[in-house]
């Protein structure tokens, strides 16, 4: 099994660091940061302390997307298209709230993957 550091130079996982956790830093770009609206997600994005080396990923998806099982599976989807998309290192150190919608749970993966990314686009350097 390969260690940490091999695992994040192969882009293989999300590391803690790399996530959003605590329910005032998920508060904190709902209401100071900016939003970018789109058919299938809605990603609000707030800047990092100076100190901060690298994005962090949140996801929420409300009980109006569906139930549990659908809930699930749209966050594993946004996950994975956020640690495969190759020009993620080359993001600026902000903290990114990925909040699905409701059309998110009819489309397919290759459909979504293209909303995101087309929504993450502007925030490269």
């Amino acid at each position: 099994m390969p260690n940490r550091q091999t695992a994040r130079q192969a882009g293989e996982s999300l590391l803690p660091e790399e996530r959003l956790r605590r329910r005032a830093d998920f508060l904190r770009c709902y209401e100071q940061g900016r939003r970018c609206r789109g058919e299938l997600a809605t990603i609000y994005i707030a800047e990092r302390e100076p100190t901060a080396t690298h994005p962090r990923l949140g996801i929420t998806v409300t009980r109006k997307v569906g139930g549990s099982v659908v809930r699930h599976k749209i966050k594993r989807r946004i996950r994975e298209i956020y640690r495969r998309w190759s020009k993620r290192d080359r993001l600026a150190p902000y903290d990114i709230v990925v909040q699905a919608r409701p059309a998110a749970r009819k489309v397919d993966f290759q459909t979504l993957e293209a909303e995101i990314q087309r929504l993450l686009k502007p925030l490269l350097q």
